[in-house]
């Protein structure tokens, strides 16, 4: 499949809802489970996925799309949510995405890009030359790896408990 801005956002836009749906409204022990030493619970993914929100995929576009020279992106912290969201309840961080990602969704929509506008760089500090359709890729990508993620850290919580059936739950044979 090649990209299409169309079938990204059809993506992207959803990734809110379906953590709602799996997150709403659950126990500590489901949104704050890990699945091992230096694993993120899906409390924790959420919050580097706010933090993308406010630093990564509209910021990156921009720098793409500037008629300035400096193409260079900031480096990510991908460990900013362990300071920006402490203290905040589940609940506050899912309404959080939930209004950044449709503050981003119409930032997008109202760029009308064109193919052109696809092919323009900047410059990521690790790989050097992407474009944005690689940068709008790689969004819709991270967000569906952080939905698996979230899925399979809160399998991981039964893993013990669903007996011999382990061996037939492939989530359950995944490592971090």
């Amino acid at each position: 499949m090649t990209f299409e801005l169309s079938q990204s956002i059809d993506i992207i836009r959803r990734t809110p809802e379906i953590l709602e749906a799996i997150l709403s409204s659950i126990s500590k022990e489901w949104s704050h489970g890990r699945d091992g030493e230096g694993s993120w619970s899906p409390y924790d993914v959420l919050g580097h996925l706010i933090h993308g929100e406010k630093t990564d995929w509209i910021p990156r576009m921009d720098i793409i799309l500037s008629q300035g020279p400096d193409k260079e992106f900031e480096p990510f912290d991908r460990f900013a949510q362990f300071r920006n969201s402490n203290g905040k309840s589940l609940g506050d961080l899912l309404a959080e995405f939930r209004s950044l990602r449709k503050q981003n969704l119409d930032r997008l929509k109202g760029e009308f890009l064109t193919s052109d506008d696809f092919q323009k760089k900047g410059v990521h500090p690790e790989f050097g030359e992407v474009t944005l359709a690689q940068l709008l890729s790689a969004w819709v990508v991270h967000d569906l790896s952080h939905i698996a993620q979230i899925a399979r850290v809160m399998a991981q919580q039964y893993r013990d408990a669903v007996g011999p059936w382990v061996d037939y739950m492939p989530i359950l044979q995944q490592s971090k």
